[in-house]
């Protein structure tokens, strides 16, 4: 009955959003092509899977002690299954380096290989998944306050080998998944107190990145991500906003947009264009900042929306890659990816089913008042009944109906995890 529901509840939103000008199937088959890079890190508290292994360094933090967080690579990769099961579409996975499938050997970080992820491009292929991958540089007894711009050429040394071969690991999962793997590269660098040689530490990052992007690769994608300041690091960071985008502007490298990492009141969707006129790509980091960086899960809210709605505007749907970062370790953690992901797609729906062209008319004939009242007109357009339609032809719960069923899971598996 409900799945009757659901589609005499789409029809009408088809004919009222074609009255409007909008085809709702065209959108529904451009959802089919909005493909997340889930990022694993939600799954077990930004961990990861190291011998060796040490406390959260370098301003991460998860917090929260909900339980059921995953344990081992088994139990991550089942909760990741699990989640995307309730997601509609098809979707990709954000690795950390942190997450190789180590096997109980220590192998520290300037000394890993892709082998260690052959296991994780083979699972991929399985779940009809594709890779994007991370550097990692914090959490480490060599992280302390500077890697990539320490003063020290030992540490920076071992920092710049650990980032070449995250370049080469990413190529060789692009490579065998014949589509590009986006590698992120962000460092926590930076300072607590005042700091007075800023220039050194930005020409030594700068030299390290000069280095580390010297090989040049077929199958994987560069993206460098700015911070406004770290927990700990709060009065200087190394790699802030206007040095990359310098740097990616000068080295045609894409720059990660990570929605926590600027001003509490800048505007993260204003970038989009004024960045996309000078590097080729955008990645995205999408979480909620409540306080600043506090990665909280991802709802559909104003500046989500706004994210979003600027990069249809752009035009630029065939150059921004869509990954989530938020690591809430204070609810259940299945539910979290289902919620942020469901969010993000909701964001992007409605942003497709603006009525673009007749917007963009009356912006050129300099009609406002028309433009401003179809904006406000539109926001009550029946874009859930899409959204739900979109949910039944994946044969994903609609509505709320992954509640329950992520209730079970938690009864059944993750609350039997010590």
């Amino acid at each position: 009955m409900k799945s009757e529901l659901v589609q005499k509840a789409y029809e009408i939103a088809k004919e009222r959003y074609a009255a409007m000008g909008v085809d709702t199937e065209k959108v529904l088959e451009q959802m089919q092509d909005f493909h997340l890079s889930l990022h694993c890190w939600q799954a077990d508290d930004v961990k990861g899977f190291e011998v060796q292994a040490g406390e959260l360094t370098g301003g991460i933090q998860a917090t929260g002690n909900y339980p059921g967080a995953a344990r081992n690579i088994d139990e991550l990769r089942a909760d990741i299954v699990k989640a995307k099961s309730y997601i509609p579409g098809t979707h990709r996975l954000n690795l950390h380096e942190i997450y190789g499938d180590f096997k109980g050997k220590v192998v520290d970080r300037d000394e890993v290989t892709p082998e260690y992820f052959e296991s994780w491009i083979e699972w991929a292929k399985e779940n009809n998944m594709k890779l994007d991958f991370n550097s990692t540089s914090f959490s480490h007894p060599k992280s302390g306050n500077l890697s990539l711009a320490n003063p020290d050429e030992g540490i920076r040394n071992f920092w710049i080998e650990h980032t070449k071969r995250c370049r080469e690991i990413s190529e060789a999962m692009g490579k065998a998944q014949g589509d590009p793997c986006i590698m992120n590269l962000w460092v926590h660098d930076g300072s607590k107190d005042q700091t007075v040689n800023k220039y050194l530490y930005r020409s030594l990052l700068k030299d390290s990145l000069d280095k580390i992007f010297a090989t040049k690769y077929d199958n994987m994608k560069d993206c460098i991500e700015s911070k406004v300041f770290g927990i700990g690091l709060e009065s200087f960071t190394v790699g802030s906003n206007d040095f990359y985008t310098a740097y990616a502007a000068q080295n045609n490298k894409l720059i990660t947009l990570d929605t926590g990492h600027f001003h509490p009141t800048e505007s993260v969707a204003d970038k989009v264009s004024a960045m996309l006129l000078y590097v080729p790509e955008l990645m995205l980091h999408v979480s909620r900042p409540i306080r600043w960086d506090s990665d909280h899960v991802t709802i559909m809210d104003d500046p989500t929306l706004d994210l979003f709605q600027e990069i249809v505007r752009a035009g630029a749907l065939d150059r921004v890659h869509y990954g989530l970062d938020y690591f809430d370790a204070s609810i259940n953690r299945i539910g979290a990816y289902v919620i942020g992901s469901r969010a993000a797609q909701k964001c992007m729906l409605r942003a497709l089913l603006e009525p673009l062209a007749t917007l963009r008319k009356y912006e050129a004939e300099g009609k406002g008042f028309e433009r401003l009242a179809l904006l406000e007109e539109e926001k009550a357009m029946p874009w859930q009944a899409v959204y739900d339609e979109f949910c039944l032809r994946n044969n994903v719960p609609v509505g709320e109906e992954f509640i329950a069923d992520v209730e079970k899971y938690e009864a059944e598996v993750t609350s039997k995890r010590a």
